[in-house]
């Protein structure tokens, strides 16, 4: 059975959740990384990121391991992944979860 929009933005979103940040000990998803996922009627994938520094040494690995990731998806068709920095990141951008975690809440 093909899967819905829904079930494959629920897949990339967990897809994502296993994926960290070498230098802080938070999935790039809850880190507020992920700006947007879209996902169109064929299932194509397009998710609008950003770093947490403009110069991060890690960016194209971080880039190619979240696009390898959500391609193995089972019913993912393609995926093309955006860098921005607009806006910038900053801390505002944590889940409250994970500002608890790291003691800014």
């Amino acid at each position: 059975m093909e899967p819905t929009k829904e079930t494959l933005k629920d897949a990339v979103v967990n897809c994502l959740k296993n994926i960290y940040d070498p230098e802080i000990p938070v999935n790039i998803y809850d880190l507020g990384l992920i700006y947007n996922i879209d996902i169109d009627d064929e299932h194509n994938v397009k998710v609008l990121m950003t770093m947490t520094a403009p110069d991060c040494p890690e960016a194209e690995y971080m880039f190619m391991e979240v696009r390898q990731m959500i391609g193995y998806i089972q019913g993912v068709k393609s995926v093309e992944v955006e860098l921005t920095f607009n806006p910038p990141w900053d801390f505002n951008n944590l889940s409250d979860e994970v500002k608890l975690e790291l003691g800014l809440m």
